[in-house]
């Protein structure tokens, strides 16, 4: 098979993802890693490119500040400056938002620094005599063995050698093994998936690392192997104790700022419900000044936050229920409870948004509305059916927790119009 031909181009936009889009014979080629304005030397593979050289550069272009950028597919946006960076991010709300007619003023980005990211998935694969610890290359399944990563925090860096030890440790013959690492209050919180059976023939290996690297937690599986710390998190003053490789929010800096919106856009609602409520990310902080009812789907967050619940003092009511909210979404009916019901409905769903939720909202009588998403696209649904519904939106805020990613969290806020 002959080699890719080499072509010029000329980039004329940024694509939603972040890739350069250039025009070729009237087809659009999409080129990562190449900017509007710049003229680049590429090889074609089909509608996209491999950028080989950018022969005129734009002056937008940033130096990569990770020595891995080009091979790793995590941070695809490091070429950017800062200015044009903070336009592309905030402009993934404004597009999505026009897209269902919905024209609004979107506040700035809220950034996130370096080294803050608290959450790490990395593969372990083995390459010969060798473990390989990282993250794969875009679209491939070669895997980038990480040396650094800017945007975690310090914590998790300076483990990964401890980690790749340990994944050459109990390493199987064949397949890969995930290690989700989540630095907490106590200490790194490792949650191994993949060994199986090998597992409970490591079970000295995997509890001997424990302590010799100082994690607060190793399970492997699901199944805790040994805990020396509980793995806490602050959640609003109340200590949280998660689930193994469960979810929140990437940054404390955005979960702080998403709390904020939060609380700011329940105004002085004495009954919330917060949906989606995970481990309590945002119920605690609520509790404060209100009575809260958290539903989630999850069972093993909804324990975590029901047991922080048991013991943490200064908080008012909170009732928790088990309650898929795809498929039973909290109804109109039930959120007004004849007069009795919720002020104010906060709701933080995954990338699918809420969409069900979102129609029962629009027919209930809920005075105030919080929603927040990673998804700018389902997010905008979602407010579609909220405005249709009679609301009318308040505060739209970009947060920018997923650094160098094509991706951004969004908190809009609503209120019934009078």
């Amino acid at each position: 098979m002959s080699a890719p031909e080499l072509q010029s181009l000329t980039i004329d936009r940024l694509a939603h993802k972040g890739d350069g889009v250039a025009n070729l014979n009237g087809e659009q080629i999409f080129v990562p890693g190449a900017l509007p304005g710049e003229a680049v030397t590429v090889k074609l593979k089909g509608d996209r490119a491999e950028l080989v050289e950018v022969t005129t550069a734009s002056p937008e272009r940033a130096e990569p500040i990770c020595k891995h950028y080009g091979s790793c597919g995590g941070c695809t946006l490091q070429h950017m400056s800062a200015e044009s960076y903070s336009d592309f991010k905030r402009n993934l709300v404004v597009d999505a938002l026009k897209a269902r007619g919905i024209e609004v003023a979107v506040d700035p980005v809220v950034t996130c620094a370096p080294q803050s990211r608290r959450r790490a998935v990395f593969t372990a694969v083995r390459a010969g005599h060798k473990v390989l610890l990282g993250y794969h290359e875009a679209k491939s399944h070669r895997l980038v063995d990480v040396e650094e990563c800017p945007v975690l925090v310090p914590e998790i860096v300076s483990a990964l050698p401890k980690l790749r030890r340990l994944a050459s440790e109990v390493m199987p013959r064949k397949g890969d093994l995930k290690f989700t690492v989540t630095a907490t209050l106590n200490g790194l919180d490792v949650a191994i998936q993949g060994l199986g059976k090998n597992a409970e023939k490591h079970f000295l290996a995997l509890s001997q690392a424990t302590m010799e690297y100082g994690f607060a937690r190793l399970t492997a599986d699901g199944e805790t192997i040994l805990e020396i710390k509980p793995p806490q998190l602050d959640m609003g003053g109340t200590m949280v104790t998660g689930p193994s490789g469960g979810f929140l929010q990437a940054t404390k800096h955005a979960e702080d700022v998403m709390a904020e919106l939060v609380m700011e856009g329940i105004g002085k609602a004495k009954r919330v419900a917060d949906l989606f409520s995970g481990t309590g990310t945002f119920t605690f902080r609520i509790a404060k000044v209100a009575s809260v009812h958290a539903a989630e789907s999850d069972a093993p967050a909804l324990k975590a936050l029901d047991t922080a619940r048991r013991v943490a003092k200064g908080l008012k009511q909170v009732t928790t229920e088990r309650r898929d909210l795809f498929r039973r979404p909290l109804n109109a009916k039930e959120m007004d409870n004849f007069g009795k019901g919720y002020d104010a409905v906060v709701f933080d769903p995954p990338r699918a948004g809420a969409q069900a939720q979102a129609k029962e909202l629009a027919n209930s009588p809920v005075k105030r509305v919080v929603a927040a998403s990673c998804n700018p696209a389902t997010l905008a649904r979602d407010l579609r059916e909220l405005l249709d519904g009679g609301y009318v939106l308040k505060r739209v805020t970009p947060i920018d927790q997923f650094l160098y990613s094509p991706h951004i969290e969004v908190v809009a806020q609503l209120e019934r119009a009078d």
